[in-house]
């Protein structure tokens, strides 16, 4: 009777260890960073971001700025307003919004990357985490909004080589 018991109990187990495993990685799953938080930790963000990218074959596009910023909200608009762009954002980069704002600058990491002139501004990291450009989105303006085409421009610039991914 006692190695009845065992047994069952492993052939028990055994069908739940593969929906087990399964619900660890949806939890273990990346989540990606899509609003500007005071409150996160920028750095762990970062990394779990170009673990993510390594991943996936994508590079790492953090965006610094805040809810405050009316330039980052119209950029968040230009690509929620033109599904190609956001597309082309999600297919070739892991972005990670990284707070700048009084409640929380960042500055032990924004350190390790140049000179900020204004807000928005992205970084664009390989998938170890090393820089590969720093864009004004000055640049990308056109008036009052970003340029649809400058941004194109952009993505297509610092998507991944074909090879990469």
């Amino acid at each position: 009777m006692r190695i009845f018991g065992v047994v069952l109990l492993t052939v028990v187990l055994a069908g739940l260890l593969p929906a087990l495993a399964q619900q660890h990685e949806a939890a273990a799953a990346y989540v990606p960073v899509t609003k500007f938080d005071p409150g996160r930790d920028a750095a762990k963000d970062i990394r779990e971001a170009a673990a993510e990218a390594k991943r996936t074959g994508k590079r790492v596009l953090i965006d610094v700025g805040g809810d405050w910023c009316i330039w980052c909200r119209r950029l968040d608009s230009l690509f929620a307003e033109h599904q190609d762009l956001e597309a082309l954002l999600r297919q070739n980069f892991v972005e990670v919004k990284l707070n700048w704002s009084k409640e929380n600058k960042n500055e032990k990491v924004l350190s390790e990357y140049p000179k900020i002139p204004g807000y928005p501004h992205l970084f664009v990291l390989d998938d170890n985490g090393k820089l590969l450009h720093s864009q004004d989105t000055g640049l990308l303006e056109s008036g009052k909004h970003h340029d649809p085409a400058k941004v194109l421009a952009f993505l297509k610039e610092w998507s991944p080589p074909p090879a990469e991914k």
